[in-house]
Order: structure tokens, then sequence, then C-alpha cells
């Protein structure tokens, strides 16, 4: 389950901003498990009905808070959706004063970019969230970690999120959660 991916990498964080939260839900269980007193905010372009963590709107540029303000910043399933990757990274940065953490996709073939092209659809249309397919390669997002002096701490690539058989389908190495330390 993506929760306990992210309740593994949070360390010693005890504030986390969740950028692009959706409905929070991710976040609400990260921090159930991890437990701790750890605490989650969250920023999206769109509110939802309900949100299960507190939450406020921003442009999805410039990231409504001070710098140093959370521990940790996150990104769940959202970079791909954006054409200002290095940008929105850059003020996670700004904000964080410990680690980033961000699960995307990766792919290597064309077969896995149809695949993740259709996952992207199914799975964000309904909700009316802009799929643009801005899919990278790992070498684009290790490129870019070392371009923002963001340090590579963690970069898995077995992160699974689906049953048997789906998993060989939709999983094999086409997701990644990736915690990067913010050198000041």
């Amino acid at each position: 389950m993506l929760s306990d991916e992210v309740a593994s990498v949070l360390g010693d964080s005890r504030t986390v901003l969740d950028i692009g939260c959706g409905d929070g839900t991710i976040s609400k269980l990260s921090a159930d498990k991890k437990g701790n007193g750890v605490t989650f905010s969250g920023i999206d372009v769109m509110a939802r009905p309900t949100c299960a963590i507190d939450f406020k709107l921003f442009d999805g540029y410039t990231i409504p808070h001070p710098d140093n303000s959370f521990d940790t910043c996150m990104f769940i399933d959202v970079l791909h959706h954006l054409n200002h990757i290095k940008e929105i990274i850059a003020e996670a940065k700004r904000v964080s004063s410990k680690y980033i953490i961000i699960k995307d996709h990766l792919y290597s073939t064309q077969l896995d970019y149809g695949i993740l092209k259709f996952m992207d659809w199914v799975g964000n249309k309904p909700h009316s969230v802009g799929v643009i397919f801005n899919f990278k390669k790992e070498e684009f997002w290790r490129n870019l970690f070392d371009e923002l002096g963001l340090e590579i701490v963690q970069f898995n690539k077995n992160v699974p999120l689906y049953p048997f058989p789906f998993n060989m389908i939709f999983g094999r190495d086409l997701h990644f959660v990736a915690l990067l330390k913010v050198k000041k």
C-alpha cells in the first residue's frame, strides 16, 4: 500500500506538506501508520468536497509558506501532471528543512509509456484532473535531483501497489518512491 511506503521513509519528520494532496487520503493513512505526532498539511490547485487533512488552495507555482516551514514536502503522483517540474521541486526545497519525498512514474519503453498513459487517464479523468502524460525516464529524475542539489537517500522502484497479477502489468518498475535530502 502506498501509505506504507510513505510512512516508511518519513524518518524523524514531524511536519509534512503534501503538495497536490487531492483528498488527503494518502497523508491521513501515512500519519496513522507513522504515529509519533507527525502532522500533515496539504495544498492543491483543486478543492475536493472533503479533505482528510488541513488544506489550502494554491496557484500551482508558488508554495504559500515561508522558507523551511516543514520538515518534509512530498509529491504523490503529482509531478507528471505538470510542465514546470523543476520549478515546483525547487519551491518544495525552499519550504522544506530536511527532506522531499516523491512518488511518481518512470518508463523505459514505449509500451511502458502507453501503460502509464492508460493508467493516468483512467485514474484521473473522472476527477477532472488534467492529464498531459509528462512521464520521464529515470535518467531525467536523477539528473534533476542532482541539478537541484538534492541528495538521493533512497530511490525505490519496487513499489508494490497492485495485487497479483495486475502488478505484473501496472507495477514492474513503472513507479518510484524517492527520499531526497535537502542540502542548504
